[in-house]
This record gives structure tokens, C-alpha cells and sequence, in this order.
């Protein structure tokens, strides 16, 4: 009876790998046809993206359906970008989709050019192109690609704080991206540093936030000032004093120029080099 069961078991084996045996060969074999046609945006297409405006659509992809040898296969579409001239060596993915057009908005394109390694507030040169494929192992296929220019905007980091004040590039404005991105100090989470360039006899504030609008609140719990950091003990350079404005904001002494301000929370000190 024992060996009645092991013929029985052998025999399922055999019948099952033959059945997936024909399987695979009755599968269709899908090669490559035509390669899809990048059709907008062209090489005449330039703009300038903002924080403003990131919920607009900044321009639609279109292009012409690629082809295999088997009509009825599911095409995924991939939009690719990267350095003019580069030959898309290093190609960065903006979007998939299986149709043959896609909306982009302002953010969904700004943060594939940050991503991609473009600079903020200038403008690229940027090559676009259509990848085509079947499955997620089948023959790719590519689209021409055109030139376009964009300038991306800045991406600050969640956890900055901000500088504003006539002493600092941006001024007393909350216009766009004005005011001076104050980051953590890498690998540091009470170590605030930043590089720029401070105005002789001017003053500035520090903001915990920069979603300020003309209704938000200067004061607070929102933005430290001068007293607030000399009431909790903080040194503080001596370039750097109370600018008896009504706000207690900070005024710098020292000459016009290049200036390291940090501010650490850890040694409590706020120093200028």
C-alpha cells in the first residue's frame, strides 16, 4: 500500500513540472516593436518653479504609444530626466503610468530636479525622455528626448529655523524663499549653524517657523530674540547686542561681510566667526 502512495506522489510531481514545462513554453514571446515618441513638452519649453505654485501643473508629458509583438501586453511608461548632455547616464524617474500622458505639477517636478542633483534657483538644462517597457523584466524601449529649461526652488528642511531682518540677504520679507534657512548642524539635534552675509549696524530675528503671513505672529513662541537668550544665560558675541527696537531683536556691530553664525543650545552659547 506504501508503495502504491510514493508511485501516486511521484507521479503528481511528474505531471505538475510537465504542465509548468508547457506553460512556459506556450507563452508568448515579447519583443520590442516601435519605441514610444516624446511629443511635448519640446526643447522651446522653459519655467521658473516656485513654492507658490506648487500645486499647478507645470507642464504635460505626452507622447505615442510604443509597440510589441503582442498587442495586448500592458505597456508601463516611465518619464526620465537628467543633465543635458549626459546621455542619461544617471536617468531620474519624475512619474510611471500606463496611459501615454501625465500631468506634472510644479512639486512633482521640483523634487525630481532637487533629487536629481540640479541646482536651486537656477536654471538647467534638462533632457526628458519616455522609457517603455513590458513586465518588470522585458525589453526596454526609448523615446527621443528634448532639451528643457527649468529652475527649481528650494526644499528646506523640516527641521530649520529661520533668519529674517534687514541684517540678512532677505531682508524684513517673507516673499517666497527670502529668508535665510537656518539648519541643524549634521549629526546634531540642538546645534543650529549657517553661513551668510550680515549687514553692518542691522537687526534680525530668529523664527522657530517660516510660515509667516501678514496675520501670523512675529512674537512669542514663534521666534526667539536678543532678551530671550540672554534671560536663559546664553554668551553671546560680543559683535552681536540688543537692538532696543521695541522688539528686543539682535543688531550686529561688526563689518559688513561673510559671517558663520551659530547658535548652540547645548553649550548655550551664540557666537560669529
Amino acid at each position: 500500500m506504501k508503495n502504491i502512495y510514493k508511485i501516486l506522489i511521484a507521479f503528481i510531481g511528474v505531471l505538475a513540472v510537465s504542465c509548468n514545462a508547457d506553460d512556459v513554453e506556450n507563452r508568448p514571446v515579447i519583443d520590442a516593436g516601435t519605441a514610444p515618441v516624446l511629443l511635448t513638452p519640446t526643447s522651446g519649453f522653459s519655467i521658473v518653479l516656485s513654492k507658490e505654485t506648487e500645486k499647478n501643473v507645470a507642464t504635460t508629458v505626452t507622447w505615442n504609444k510604443a509597440t510589441y509583438t503582442v498587442p495586448q501586453a500592458i505597456i508601463n511608461y516611465t518619464i526620465q530626466i537628467a543633465k543635458a548632455g549626459t546621455n542619461f547616464a544617471s536617468p531620474i524617474t519624475v512619474m510611471s503610468t500606463t496611459g501615454v500622458s501625465q500631468e506634472l505639477t510644479v512639486e512633482e517636478l521640483n523634487s525630481a530636479l532637487v533629487n536629481g542633483g540640479f541646482v536651486e534657483k537656477e536654471v538647467n538644462n534638462v533632457d526628458i525622455r519616455i522609457k517603455s517597457v513590458v513586465g518588470a523584466s522585458g525589453i526596454p524601449q526609448y523615446s527621443n528626448s528634448f532639451t528643457i529649461k527649468a529652475t527649481p526652488y528650494h526644499v528646506p528642511l523640516a527641521s530649520s529655523h529661520w533668519l529674517v531682518g534687514a541684517a540678512t540677504p532677505g531682508g524684513w520679507s517673507w516673499d517666497g524663499d527670502a529668508e535665510t534657512e537656518f539648519p541643524l548642524v549634521a549629526g546634531q539635534s540642538n546645534i543650529y549653524q549657517v553661513t551668510l552675509v550680515l549687514k553692518s549696524g542691522e537687526g534680525f530675528r530668529e523664527f522657530i517657523k517660516n510660515d509667516f503671513t501678514s496675520g501670523g505672529n512675529w512674537g512669542g513662541d514663534n521666534s526667539h530674540n536678543f532678551t530671550y537668550y540672554t534671560g536663559l544665560g546664553y554668551t553671546i558675541d560680543s559683535e552681536l547686542v540688543n537692538a532696543g527696537d521695541g522688539d528686543s531683536n539682535f543688531k550686529y556691530t561688526g563689518p559688513t561681510g561673510s559671517r558663520v553664525f551659530k547658535i548652540d543650545n547645548v553649550a548655550k552659547t551664540i557666537t560669529l566667526d
